[in-house]
């Protein structure tokens, strides 16, 4: 079984290769790819921006995708083959004390993730440790499943925003990343969900995934909710989530913005007592909650894939995912 694959040799330079799958050591799993989407990372990639120590050229990209189990080495449960799958993008140690404590996330031996320095799915195959794997139902659809990693992370904010049914809560931030958050908050029957933007066009889309008010933040805000959710990505964007808080409320940031910007003011924070939480990445229990909300049907991604593209189509994929285009959502690429 022979296919091709992306390999971004350095920043601005990439080719599609002829793909040799690597056959699953022990502990590991062999996925055929299904679907494999394209988020701001993968163009920071190849653009050359991510920082230092977080991509390791030449790299095979590719963080958000789903598949099916094909073949699985030593160790690894038989019944995984022919399971569609999703899977963990941090190569966790799972020894030290932050990996037992369930932060994979901040595992002390360092970054390591698949897509950005460990070969990624913009491939006919991955291979990869099955304990990162999380298994789907049967009936999933797997070109909805491809934008369960964004989920998970959504999971993680939604997580450590912890609110409750009947509070006050927002997003900020109207892109895939938004609308996740959307469907997640809706899930605690909040007694209203905010949803703040620059784009009145996303209005429909925020409100068929649950929003009850949706608002360009140049109109006027409250100052009164519990929680809010930021996933923009912009220091503007943090500041305008911390504004629309009561005293005590909860702020969680998922975005990560330009470095130098002007963002949170300290003494705002302090004399108002907000509750900040950042996210990046998502920890197994994370994707286990964003597997389950999918399983169950409460998680609709397909309204937000705009574009399925083949894998030799990278560049034109790139392109769409920084292009500003208004009509431009997930882009994926189908090996």
């Amino acid at each position: 079984m022979r296919g091709a694959a992306v390999v971004v040799e350095a920043p601005g330079s990439h080719r599609v290769v002829e793909h040799t799958p690597r056959q699953p050591d022990p502990w590991e799993a062999l996925v055929r790819v299904h679907a494999v989407g394209i988020c701001g990372s993968d163009r920071e990639v190849y653009q050359g921006n991510r920082p230092e120590g977080y991509v390791r050229y030449p790299l095979t990209p590719g963080h958000e995708w789903s598949g099916t189990v094909e073949v699985v080495g030593g160790g690894v449960p038989a019944s995984l083959v022919g399971r569609k799958v999703v899977a963990e993008g941090f190569r966790n140690c799972q020894v030290c004390d932050r990996c037992h404590a369930g932060e994979t996330t901040l595992c002390a031996e360092g970054y390591e993730e698949t897509g950005f320095t460990q070969p990624g799915a913009m491939a006919t195959t991955l291979t990869l440790p099955a304990r990162l794997l999380h298994v789907l139902p049967d009936d999933a659809d797997l070109t909805a499943a491809a934008l369960l990693e964004p989920a998970a992370c959504i999971a993680a904010a939604a997580l450590k925003a912890a609110a409750v049914p009947g509070q006050r809560v927002g997003v900020v931030g109207t892109g895939t990343l938004g609308m996740l958050a959307v469907q997640f908050l809706r899930a605690v029957s909040p007694a209203e969900l905010l949803v703040v933007g620059t784009r009145p066009d996303r209005e429909p889309l925020a409100r068929r995934f649950g929003a009850t008010d949706f608002r360009t933040k140049d109109r006027e805000l409250p100052d009164d909710l519990d929680v809010v959710i930021e996933t923009a990505g912009s220091a503007d964007a943090a500041k305008v989530g911390a504004a629309l808080l009561r005293r005590g409320g909860r702020l969680v940031l998922t975005g990560i913005p330009a470095p130098g910007a002007a963002g949170l003011d300290p003494t705002d924070l302090v004399v108002r007592q907000l509750e900040v939480h950042t996210v990046f990445g998502a920890a197994p229990d994370a994707w286990s909650h964003a597997v389950r909300v999918f399983g169950a049907g409460l998680l609709d991604t397909e309204p937000l894939v705009t574009h399925e593209l083949a894998l030799t189509e990278f560049s034109t994929a790139i392109d769409l995912v920084g292009s500003g285009d208004p009509k431009v959502g997930k882009v994926l690429l189908r090996p």
